[in-house]
């Protein structure tokens, strides 16, 4: 359920207000996820980037108060690429994180776009970023576990594991921003750009084009292709597991790029 900001309670609204004096003007945002509110406040001391969940009772999280607190305990450590948490409020059975507010547009993956050269570069700096000690244990493997043996995906590297084109935002002076960290953690470094497939597949890349792209990277060349293959396999038969649960249309488009690209797979696997 999405709520507006109007529906937080008092006893939050003031805690926020302490942090932010008078608020002027709150836009919400048109889309995002993870969060019951999203939206730009806008302060006498300008803007922040709001995202606000509601707690299942008093003391007790749900799904999307966790996703914040994964947030706010990631964000100190990739502060090079996500706008900064100024502060947190968590009162009246509400969490709430502001951000730093950034103006910039999405990334654009269509084929052939200069952003595509801005994300290998965001992709090149991730890997190379020392993994944070607050996701050591948090192995992104563990999505698929229930689809089979997974440990080939296994690995120390620091993984975004969801940059898509709306959580890459770029600004007119060639400033690069990566925000919703919540599903990150660590794994085998290809996963970041298999991750990535579907969403070319949707921006208007074939899957042979979309692998070509992966191919600049040498964590991908190096992946053995069974490897490729048995991701490409749990992925697909997690999706179609996740159908059962959920048919909204972007799910189903979602799912049905992760199919192409398992076929694809598939059919490589049996070239001679």
């Amino acid at each position: 359920m999405r709520y507006g900001w109007s529906d937080l309670p008092p006893e939050v609204l003031d805690t926020v207000k302490a942090h932010t004096g008078s608020i002027h003007r709150v836009e919400p945002a048109p889309a995002g996820n993870h969060a019951d509110i999203t939206a730009t406040v806008h302060t006498t001391d300008g803007r922040l980037f709001v995202k606000a969940a509601r707690k299942t009772a008093r003391d007790t999280d749900g799904p999307e108060v966790r996703s914040l607190r994964w947030e706010a305990a990631i964000n100190p450590h990739v502060t090079e690429y996500a706008p900064r948490l100024h502060w947190t409020v968590e009162a009246g059975g509400w969490l709430v994180l502001a951000f730093e507010h950034v103006q910039a547009r999405h990334a654009d993956y269509t084929p052939g776009s200069p952003d595509l050269d801005v994300l290998a570069e965001i992709i090149d700096s991730l890997q190379a970023h020392p993994l944070p000690d607050v996701l050591e244990r948090k192995r992104i493997e563990r999505r698929w576990e229930s689809m089979g043996d997974v440990s080939a995906l296994a690995g120390a590297t620091l993984l975004h594991a969801d940059l898509n084109p709306a959580n890459v935002l770029l600004g007119d002076d060639d400033t690069a921003y990566v925000v919703d960290w919540t599903f990150a953690g660590r794994g085998a470094t290809f996963l970041e750009m298999a991750l990535l497939i579907p969403w070319l597949l949707k921006a208007g890349h074939t899957p042979a084009k979309a692998e070509h792209w992966a191919s600049q990277f040498p964590a991908w060349t190096s992946t053995a292709p069974s490897t490729i293959d048995l991701f490409a396999r749990v992925f697909d038969d997690k999706w179609r597991a996740n159908l059962a649960t959920n048919s909204k249309s972007w799910a189903l488009e979602h799912a049905t790029a992760v199919s192409q690209w398992a076929s694809h797979r598939r059919t490589l696997a049996r070239t001679p």
